[in-house]
């Protein structure tokens, strides 16, 4: 299967994941608005999450994948399996000792990532609530992630990126059917979110093992001491966690730039948190159809290619995935600049989700839209020191960032409010990226094609055309007003991303890049 069909199965089964979070997303504005509780709903969601970095699709996967791949490569399948139940057991023992100590810790953690909650007490212990009830998700999806690496070292491409859909849907049903039901009996609505994440989490790991299963993969955990040592002593999962550790740093480091985004956020006007999330939502949209969906294909065949010493290729392979972030991440940052008004509009403006509720994601979203280039290209440049299973590099780069981003905060949150610390994200990420670019050129391990300089001036004069278009679209038509013609607006909207798109590839087209060299890869 070639990379191009395997990153757009990915990212097709990855539109359909964002679509369900839009609708999930739409109706969690339409029913509780940017209020307290749902901050307090929003924070308890980014513990587990955070924590999920950790041991999922965050440092484990990093690790995990790369090393599976070789051993994959270099041994057999006999051995590979062996070092899954090894793994999967090191993680289970890992994983229930974490859980515990969150659910004790919940009120601990909802002060460290969001103090200002406390000037509601009712929110405050919401958020401590739902903490509680959240935690095990984190054990839920890092197997998950163990699962998903497997399978897509297998080039079992469609099971992992399909099932995120079920958290969508179980949060969906959650709010439109839980949450009147919880009312009724005089209960705070907003639980039934928490109930849909763990509901969620359950049913992807359940999908994902099937898979597993039929591959005759399923992880054997051994719950005896013995069997732990005997799993920590194979030099396989030595070596993971050996990478981990740098992982985890760089990870942490992403968190605790969270963790202080949350807590200014929190010290902001009420509302701040929920609109920094509800424009997180939207950006994640472009990261993960582009971003995430290399990062999946690319890891472990840029690992094995590594394995098998083909340097040729390993560099073949970042240029297309680099080449294909350009040419679709650049338009869509020129999108969340210029247009972003109507998206947020058109996907939130309803029910308890006012005109400034519009304006301040609106805001926030742009922030993002700044630094779009810089969040997509890192999912495509860090992979490329994962694969050859170094991850020092990535994280004293990620350090050095979260220093500047703060740097930012300090001198942009005075002036922007929320917005400030999006774009202070968007800077980072811009500064990260390029730093990652720059350490794969000095290694020798990516030696761009020749045909840069035209291709990029190809997207900028199309980009250049597309947003024209996109800032007439947006000033020509009343978005906010238009709340009540709710299907006209969706109409339009539509219309407009439709014919955006034609504008954009027929502009490269006219510039003679030839988009069947995508393909082909």
């Amino acid at each position: 299967m070639s990379l191009f069909k395997s990153a757009s199965i990915v990212s097709v089964l990855t539109l359909a994941s964002r679509v369900t979070g839009l609708v999930r997303e739409t109706l969690v504005a339409s029913m509780f608005g940017a209020s307290a509780m749902t901050d307090a709903f929003n924070v308890a969601f980014r513990i587990p999450n955070m924590f999920r970095r950790f041991f999922a699709e965050g440092a484990f996967s990093q690790a995990f994948v790369p090393v599976l791949a070789s051993v994959r490569t270099q041994q057999g399948d006999v051995q590979t399996k062996r070092v899954i139940d090894h793994v999967a057991t090191v993680l289970t023992w890992v994983l229930l000792l974490t859980c515990v100590l969150g659910v004790l810790g919940a009120p601990v953690l909802v002060w460290i990532m969001a103090s200002g909650l406390q000037q509601d007490p009712r929110s405050f212990e919401a958020a401590v609530v739902m903490t509680r009830w959240m935690f095990p998700y984190i054990g839920f999806m890092s197997m998950v992630a163990l699962a998903a690496g497997v399978l897509n070292t297998w080039k079992r491409f469609a099971v992992p990126a399909a099932t995120p859909v079920l958290l969508n849907l179980c949060m969906i049903l959650a709010a439109w059917l839980g949450a009147p039901w919880l009312e009724t009996r005089g209960i705070e609505p907003i639980y039934a979110l928490g109930g849909g994440v763990i509901l969620g989490g359950v049913l992807q790991l359940t999908v994902q093992m099937l898979a597993l299963r039929r591959l005759a993969l399923l992880p054997t955990v051994g719950w005896r001491w013995a069997h732990l040592r005997q799993a920590w002593d194979d030099p396989a999962t030595q070596r993971i966690a050996t990478m981990m550790m740098p992982a985890l740093l760089g990870v942490s480091v992403a968190h605790v730039s969270t963790v202080i985004n949350t807590q200014v956020a929190s010290q902001l006007t009420p509302g701040s948190v929920s609109w920094l999330t509800y424009a997180d939502r939207l950006m994640e949209f472009p990261t993960a159809l582009l971003g995430v969906a290399l990062g999946v294909v690319l890891t472990p065949q840029l690992a094995a290619a590594k394995a098998a010493d083909d340097a040729e290729k390993y560099s073949a392979m970042l240029d297309w995935g680099l080449r294909l972030v350009v040419m679709l991440a650049v338009p869509c940052a020129v999108a969340l600049l210029t247009f972003a008004k109507p998206l947020v509009a058109v996907l939130y403006h309803y029910g308890a989700f006012t005109d400034n509720d519009v304006q301040q994601t609106t805001h926030a979203l742009m922030g993002y839209g700044a630094g779009l280039l810089g969040l997509i290209a890192i999912k495509v440049l860090a992979p490329g020191f994962y694969a050859s299973q170094d991850i020092r590099t990535p994280v004293k780069i990620a350090i050095v960032v979260l220093v500047l981003t703060q740097l930012l905060n300090l001198a942009l949150v005075p002036v922007f409010q929320h917005a400030g610390l999006a774009l202070a994200i968007g800077i980072g990420a811009l500064v990260n990226a390029t730093w990652l670019l720059v350490g794969l050129r000095r290694k020798g391990s990516y030696r761009p094609a020749p045909g840069w300089g035209l291709f990029g001036l190809q997207v900028l004069a199309a980009s250049a055309l597309l947003a024209v278009f996109l800032m007439w679209a947006s000033s020509a038509f009343h978005w906010t007003q238009l709340q009540a013609a709710r299907g006209q607006r969706i109409g339009l909207l539509f219309l407009l991303i439709a014919g955006s798109a034609i504008l954009y590839f027929g502009a490269l087209w006219a510039a003679g890049l030839k988009l069947r060299q995508f393909v082909r890869r």
